[in-house]
């Protein structure tokens, strides 16, 4: 009873420090962080939401499988940054890793979509395990970032190879696509997002082209599918594992570093629980593991978004406009059907040319490059051994050669002295 009663009354006093906050938000609601919010939003729906369609094709999945995975996404992340944003007052934007969602893309046909959807369950059980037990930060830490840069750059590489080909071969459409991005990038301002530019300038190819013509959108609301969920010990390995390690190291740690290097008293077990529980949700209608938005989270958080103590209006502001994308994956998925093939692969190589570029950056600037160098090799040639994809492979790999190396900078990374390589 009295446990009830104690667990009842903490439970009435997060409810009421919930309402408290909901008055504080006029008084901390400023300019610099709407607009944080909604450019925050801007790169949620120019910058990941064609990546997500280019995987759904990629995976050969259903209209309806593909609009559940798009919803169900949105849809925790909007809910889980509107909770922990008002609740701590920070910006805690959670989305879902693009990272993650670029692997799986290159796992097409080496895994069923049953076992894919099995392996991200897995993973974000493992999130909340990682969180509950507070070890998750410390073994993100033993994994060297440079060799996980590394095979994660090899991986996504194809889909980079994939546009120069696709605006070759469809100059006129995939070409305005990159034109756009292009001067966005040139122009940098956040009111032109780069992404957002090669969105309309292609469509706008698209309707000038001889052979373009509009065709119907089907608009309705989203489907939800419980797609059937298979359990392997090569998908496990493959894909469970990678996908924690580019869900933590590229999501959470980095977001949530950023958080405290501004001075935030980040609350890293709620926030990891809370993403692991989110991957658990998504897996479970066809979706892949949430983190804590990186990108979002340098928006949102940046001195350019007002003071520190408003910062987190801007984070709901986004939350509640990302409502919309979830609602709408019905006729976003309708576009599957309707996009040229060279306009959805530009778009998917645009979107991910930052991510390539910071992998690159993170994997080659500092030490380990050796290793992180035989992780890309080894990660860029797709080939399956026992069953296991060469991702996995190339972590392994890139650990051998540092070992063999760089062995001083490895036993350092691990902090132990008096060996050097």
């Amino acid at each position: 009873m009295t446990a009830s009663r104690t667990e009842r009354k903490s439970h009435d006093g997060r409810s009421l420090e919930l309402l408290l906050n909901v008055t504080h938000f006029p008084r901390d609601f400023n300019a610099a962080a709407l607009w944080a919010g909604l450019t925050t939003f801007i790169w949620f729906a120019s910058g990941m939401v064609p990546l997500q369609i280019a995987v759904s094709g990629q995976l050969g999945l259903s209209a309806a499988e593909s609009s559940s995975g798009i919803f169900i996404v949105w849809f925790t992340s909007a809910a889980s940054s509107l909770v922990l944003s008002l609740y701590y007052r920070q910006p805690l934007p959670i989305t879902w890793t693009i990272p993650g969602l670029i692997y799986l893309g290159t796992l097409a046909g080496r895994f069923a979509f049953s076992e894919l959807v099995g392996a991200n369950l897995m993973a974000g059980l493992m999130i909340v395990a990682l969180g509950l037990l507070g070890i998750g930060g410390r073994i993100m830490e033993w994994l060297p970032l440079p060799i996980v840069m590394g095979m994660f750059a090899g991986s996504i590489l194809e889909y980079v190879t994939r546009m120069v080909k696709a605006t070759v071969e469809d100059i006129f459409v995939a070409g305005p696509a990159v034109a756009g991005y292009l001067i966005g990038r040139v122009v940098g301002r956040p009111g032109l997002p780069p992404m957002g530019l090669a969105i309309i300038f292609g469509g706008i190819a698209i309707v000038l082209a001889p052979e373009g013509s509009p065709r119907r959108i089907s608009w309705s609301f989203p489907d939800l599918v419980m797609p059937d969920i298979g359990f392997s010990l090569p998908a496990f390995v493959a894909v469970s594992l990678p996908m924690v390690v580019l869900s933590m190291v590229l999501g959470n740690v980095q977001g949530l570093g950023f958080l405290l290097a501004q001075g935030y008293r980040v609350p890293v077990r709620p926030v990891t629980v809370l993403v692991g529980v989110g991957s658990v949700v998504n897996a479970i209608l066809g979706g892949c593991p949430a983190i804590v938005g990186r990108t979002a989270v340098a928006i949102l958080a940046a001195s350019d978004a007002g003071p520190a103590s408003g910062r987190y209006t801007g984070s709901l502001i986004a939350a509640v406009l990302t409502f919309s994308i979830a609602l709408a994956a019905g006729p976003v998925t309708s576009l599957l059907r309707i996009l040229p093939r060279g306009y959805v692969l530009a778009l998917a190589g645009l979107a991910i040319l930052s991510s390539l570029q910071e992998a690159f950056e993170k994997a080659f600037s500092e030490k380990l490059r050796f290793g992180a160098l035989v992780a890309f090799a080894v990660a860029a040639t797709p080939f399956s051994f026992v069953g296991i994809t060469s991702a996995f492979w190339a972590v392994l790999a890139g650990f051998l050669a540092s070992l063999l190396a760089e062995r001083g900078e490895l036993l350092a990374h691990w902090g132990i002295k008096g060996m050097k390589g």
